[in-house]
């Protein structure tokens, strides 16, 4: 499928400026376009500006695509003239793309200005190959996108074909007899390359075929050059495969429903999302799977396509919960000017737990049904968003305010963390970050004697502990140096890569050199341990609480102390 002008067209189409000509190329017809100005856009290139795109008016004064800005304007000192925009042109390129996922779910970029659809085994939907490239032509006439279109059993013909034959079929194992009489240009070559070739005297495709393939490469100054020119003859002869890069995944499963007249009302999308899920359920219970993801599309006359997806924690092949998650979004399917097609599709799909429910709760294995757990968390998702439901589960780390993460549902529960017999009691309820306390009296080695916490005095009456936690070395990274930094010395040396006994000496003499560069400024950015302490006040509430640093450790002032927890 290739656009001709399409960066042209885009900023037609940008604007919302009316064509009155068929957008249609029909075999052996010219392109018509309503008379106006020369136009040209423009791209700097390494020879200067360059005309990238020119419309008809443009043409008509022998103004094309490659030729130099400054040569233009001396053909036509009033010619009209824009940069163009790659970006703008992909994108909407990737959206037509997505528009014609209708036809397969394979679709992918061809150059600067095409598409490639791999549609084997989906001319049937539409009535045959013939029946499928007449819909194809209709819907993008009807929007008014200049196409030419080819049909071949490779991409190299296929694009062969719309450029230089558009509206052809290709018969399967007819590639080289119908190629033949084709320009070279037909197999996407570089212009150097292109240029080259003309210059031997070889014009079309079939000159190609009886020369010998060494003496061909040889032709050219490089061998890549050589090389690529075999290839794409390769390609487009079926004797060198070609992978397409779809714009999207394809999906597992996918139902469709054309509309015989366009929808425009709600209930008919949601009448024909039932029908979809209804079908899509029962193939995916004739294979025994379900799908965690599931994707419905509204393809719309006007060439947009409007979607919504839900996303599931288990796999389900129920049309009903299909249904209901559906519903909190249908609204935001926009009908526009009427929708020609529905689809529905099954993505990450896998298998299904099947197992039979306990006859009763006493003979569950859980108190849990995972299932209707799951259920519950895709209501919520589908009302709230994606990411709303989740779960804590331990994570390896010393630090209390580390020991726990949060993690997206999957439909099944965390195992219980069990703490490691070296560690102590933990409160039930953390305090997150940990909030600094004014001590009162302080034993050096000791929990503190009265404190203040929140603007209320506690005193102590029993304490427990301490319980110290080292700082984790091997996830600290220091700050980048101070400029005043000595030079060669990098505040990362408590790393791993020094041992604090074999390399006590080089460890002291760096910080001395650190202290020296920053005058009255303490090594304060570097880990310190902590002292975790369970008291009791005489109240009778207990805190859990902690000593960040140990005096003179020479990391730092003197330490501070933090309210990190309260037990029951």
């Amino acid at each position: 499928m290739w656009f001709p002008g399409w960066p042209l067209t885009r900023l037609r189409r940008a604007r919302h400026q009316p064509t009155s000509a068929s957008a249609r190329i029909r075999p052996g017809e010219k392109q018509a376009e309503p008379a106006r100005k020369p136009f040209v856009l423009v791209e700097d290139g390494g020879h200067g500006l360059r005309v990238a795109a020119a419309n008809a008016s443009a043409r008509t004064l022998g103004i094309s695509a490659g030729l130099g800005f400054t040569d233009a304007r001396a053909r036509c000192p009033d010619l009209l003239h824009e940069d163009i925009d790659r970006e703008a042109d992909r994108a909407a390129l990737e959206r037509i793309g997505d528009w014609m996922v209708r036809l397969s779910p394979i679709v992918a970029i061809d150059g600067d200005d095409g598409l490639m659809i791999e549609t084997t085994g989906c001319d049937h939907l539409h009535g045959g190959e013939e029946a499928m490239m007449e819909t194809v032509a209709d819907l993008l006439e009807k929007n008014a996108i200049p196409h030419r279109l080819g049909l071949a059993s490779t991409p190299g013909a296929a694009s062969a074909l719309a450029r230089d034959w558009p509206g052809h079929i290709l018969a399967d194992g007819k590639e080289a007899s119908d190629l033949a009489e084709l320009p070279i240009s037909a197999l996407r070559l570089s212009e150097e390359a292109e240029t080259l070739l003309k210059r031997f005297g070889l014009r079309r495709i079939g000159q190609l075929y009886g020369i010998d393939r060494k003496a061909l490469g040889r032709r050219f100054q490089s061998r890549a050059a050589g090389d690529a020119v075999l290839l794409r003859l390769d390609q487009a002869l079926g004797l060198r495969r070609e992978p397409l890069t779809p714009l999207k995944e394809a999906p597992s499963h996918i139902t469709r429903l054309p509309c015989p007249e366009p929808l425009l009302a709600t209930e008919g999308v949601q009448s024909g999302l039932e029908q979809l899920a209804d079908e899509l359920c029962m193939k995916l219970t004739g294979l025994g799977q379900g799908a965690r993801a599931f994707a419905f599309h509204a393809f719309r006359a006007d060439g947009e396509v409007s979607s919504v997806s839900v996303t599931l924690a288990r796999p389900v092949r129920t049309p009903k919960h299909i249904l209901r998650l559906f519903s909190e979004k249908l609204d935001q399917i926009d009908p526009g000017f009427g929708i020609d097609l529905l689809m529905l599709e099954a993505r990450r799909t896998g298998p299904m737990d099947i197992s039979a429910p306990a006859l009763s709760g006493d003979l569950a294995a859980s108190d849990t049904d995972p299932v209707l757990l799951s259920a519950l968390a895709d209501r919520i998702t589908a009302k709230l968003g994606e990411g709303t439901v989740k779960v804590t589960e331990a994570h390896e780390s010393h630090l209390p305010e580390q020991a726990e993460r949060k993690a997206g549902f999957d439909g099944e529960l965390p195992a219980p963390a069990i703490a490691p017999p070296d560690h102590g009691p933990r409160p039930i309820r953390l305090i997150d970050p940990p909030e600094e306390i004014k001590v009162l009296a302080e034993v050096p080695d000791g929990p503190p004697l009265r404190f203040i916490w929140r603007r209320v005095p506690h005193a102590v009456t029993r304490a427990d502990g301490p319980e110290r936690l080292a700082p984790e070395w091997w996830t600290w990274t220091a700050p980048p140096p101070p400029s005043a930094s000595p030079e060669g010395i990098d505040r990362k040396w408590l790393k791993p890569k020094l041992d604090p006994r074999a390399d006590a000496a080089l460890i002291a003499k760096i910080r001395a050199e650190l202290e020296a560069a920053d005058p009255g400024e303490p090594v304060s950015n570097l880990p310190r341990a902590r002292d975790y302490y369970r008291i009791e006040d005489e109240e009778g509430r207990r805190f859990w609480l902690f000593r960040q640093g140990l005096y003179e450790d020479g990391r730092g002032g003197a330490p501070l102390w933090f309210m990190h927890g309260l037990f029951a």
